[in-house]
């Protein structure tokens, strides 16, 4: 690993969804390390933003939400996510404690974000899935957490935000996974709400549910 990958890694520590907001800070295959995957599905604090490729989105399919994929449980998100990185194994936790301050995730509950389940899976557990009850609440939420990161000044990746189905939310610390999962077909598109966001000419730009926010299948670490 770099100097420059090992420091943007201690950037991502922070918080686990906020790491997630903080999209693949580690920026790399399957090795990567450090933080939560979910940690790894945002893009808040990870990257500063200042370099982008602008142009004009297109239009897309118009399906927007209605054109995500749909798992209804853990186990059917874990083999969609499995069809492009690898996800055959899902532990509840992140690591082997059970103790919520050693867990970055812990505040990702049902009643701010509407997660009702977690679970890790690939190598060292660099993947991550929430299963969300109302999508709605939880794209509120993460445009919450975007909205006050800005106002402290810590905008971090404006290219990033969690993966998400319909009724589920998925990140990675590998960016060689995040990548895969945005794939052609996949049914799953980034949520980014960090204002001003513009993807290059060519990718998908479509309403989420929440005003400011947009569904996109462009990412970058």
């Amino acid at each position: 690993m770099s100097s420059r990958t090992a420091a943007r890694t201690v950037t991502t520590t922070a918080t686990a969804f906020a790491a997630l907001l903080a999209l693949t800070a580690c920026g790399g295959g399957d090795d990567a390390a450090v933080g939560s995957g979910i940690a790894a599905i945002g893009g808040l604090e990870g990257g500063n933003g200042s370099s982008g490729d602008g142009g004009a989105a297109k239009k897309g399919n118009g399906l927007g939400f209605k054109g995500l994929a749909k798992a209804g449980s853990m186990a059917e998100a874990a083999r969609i996510i499995n069809g492009y990185t690898k996800c055959d194994r899902i532990s509840a936790t992140k690591s082997d404690s059970s103790s919520s301050s050693s867990d970055p995730d812990a505040k990702y509950d049902s009643k701010t974000y509407s997660v009702t389940e977690r679970g890790y899976c690939g190598r060292r557990n660099v993947t991550a899935i929430f299963m969300i009850k109302d999508a709605k609440v939880f794209q509120a939420a993460i445009k919450a957490e975007v909205e006050k990161d800005h106002a402290n000044g810590k905008a971090g990746n404006i290219y990033s935000g969690p993966i998400v189905g319909q009724d589920f939310a998925t990140g990675s610390e590998s960016s060689d996974a995040m990548s895969a999962l945005l794939a052609p077909g996949s049914g799953m598109m980034v949520l980014n709400c960090h204002p001003g966001f513009n993807p290059p000419s060519g990718f998908r730009k479509e309403p989420s549910l929440v005003k400011g926010c947009v569904l996109t299948d462009y990412y970058k670490d």
